[in-house]
């Protein structure tokens, strides 16, 4: 008698289940009511005075969800967006930002950013022998940074140590590391006034240092002792100029003026800061290069920083830092030319067209406003301007509008950011609001 054949191996069963379940688990998210369909929109979230990490822990987001009733609730979901599926035209996928607004402009200029480096080159850790503090940072690079800041006028670089970083969270906790007392008095709080980067905490937390931890919200803060706030201008949600709020004498200062650049903020004074971090991915839109600056003024804290980057990375990557230098010096140069717009003045009017289209399909709408920014006089650019930021915060409109969809289908983070396609999808989006 001859054998039966084997159809299915245990191997073909087990993808077969999997199908089947996960094909199960997609009806069931869908729905199979008929109901009304509904848009998900996957952008990064906001924390804010009353979504404190305390509530929602390190791996939690808060997010906006709508029952049947038509009531709004506050829910979580996980920082994984790679759990949304984005398999029909439903889903507004805009996830976090991603500076491509820029490409067209780096694509007009051509080679000038282009650069060819040799098999032989940026073989040795070091970059420059002569600088006893940042021995990893290239000269170039260093070079450009001082450059640029004294074509904008946005910040002091005279008599600052500069340290470069694997974008500027990593300079961040440098910084942390740097700042913190390195005895027994415990770890060392750490404040920002709400709402802030919903990373911070993250962030601050997640090395579990007995340097410091995630103190919460600057404005709500009592304990006495020292504490680092960190100061965000132009704040990130929402984009407004900010300075420091507990205002202590024990209190240590970073500054973090990633988009204090002409384009999304008219520049009024030159910042003058004990710490400040600037990153290329918010300057010139190359967030792939992964390369921060920090200009500091204290020479001790500026080699405790190198320290600690030297034990966490060795160091920041050669060919980076050659890129962005490359790209700095085209900036700079652009910002001479006056036979055509500078790399600011493109990204000006890049930003003007964005926020236009986003004011525009908020006076369709019944609900949703766009906030007002205070008109001030930028010296770099010459001319008087509203805010323009990166980021849009709309969490008040989610909380005091009710809207009703079908059950819990509709998650909305509470950021829209501007660095995405702001297209017809998304304003449908805020018109699906109404």
């Amino acid at each position: 008698m001859g054998k039966v054949p084997r159809i299915l191996s245990w191997r073909n069963m087990l993808v077969l289940s999997l199908a089947v379940n996960f094909s199960l688990i997609l009806r069931i998210l869908k729905g199979t009511d008929g109901g009304n369909s509904s848009y998900v929109v996957s952008i990064w979230p906001v924390v804010s005075n009353s979504l404190d990490r305390t509530v929602y822990g390190d791996s939690k987001w808060p997010v906006v969800s709508t029952t049947a009733s038509g009531s709004s609730s506050l829910s979580s979901a996980s920082c994984n967006y790679n759990e949304t599926q984005e398999d029909d035209e439903r889903i507004i996928n805009l996830k976090l930002g991603d500076p491509m607004v820029y490409e067209r402009y780096w694509q007009e200029m051509g080679h000038m950013t282009t650069m060819v480096i040799a098999g032989w080159q940026s073989l040795s850790y070091f970059s420059d022998n002569n600088n006893e503090l940042c021995w990893f940072l290239e000269p170039e690079l260093a070079k450009e940074i001082v450059r640029v800041h004294k074509v904008v006028g946005n910040a002091v670089t005279q008599d600052r140590y500069i340290v470069v970083g694997t974008g500027s969270t990593q300079l961040y906790q440098a910084a942390l590391y740097a700042l913190s007392p390195h005895d027994d008095s415990g770890p060392i709080n750490v404040v920002s006034a709400a709402p802030y980067y919903c990373s911070y905490p993250l962030i601050t937390d997640c090395l579990k240092s007995g340097l410091y931890r995630w103190g919460g919200d600057a404005k709500t803060y009592k304990e006495e002792g020292p504490y680092i706030e960190l100061v965000t201008s132009p704040n990130n949600p929402d984009g407004i100029l900010r300075e420091s709020v507990v205002n202590r004498s024990e209190g240590i200062l970073i500054h973090d003026l990633a988009y204090y650049w002409p384009q999304y903020t008219p520049i009024t004074s030159i910042a003058d800061h004990d710490v400040m971090l600037f990153t290329a991915s918010k300057s010139t839109g190359h967030a792939g290069m992964r390369i921060g600056w920090a200009l500091v003024k204290d020479k001790e804290t500026a080699k405790k920083m190198t320290e600690y980057i030297e034990l966490n990375t060795i160091g920041v990557s050669k060919v980076s830092q050659l890129r962005v230098a490359k790209v700095l010096k085209a900036v700079s140069d652009s910002c001479g030319n006056e036979t055509a717009k500078s790399f600011f003045e493109h990204s000006y009017d890049a930003m003007f067209e964005r926020w236009k289209l986003l004011k525009q399909a908020s006076k369709t709408s019944k609900g949703f406003t766009v906030p007002d920014f205070a008109s001030q006089r930028c010296n770099f650019l010459g001319k008087v301007f509203e805010p323009q930021p990166g980021i849009v915060d709309c969490e008040k409109f989610l909380r005091e509008k009710e809207y009703s969809n079908q059950k819990w289908k509709d998650f909305i983070f509470l950021q829209f950011n501007f660095y995405g396609n702001l297209n017809n999808a998304m304003i449908e989006t805020f018109n699906h609001l109404r």
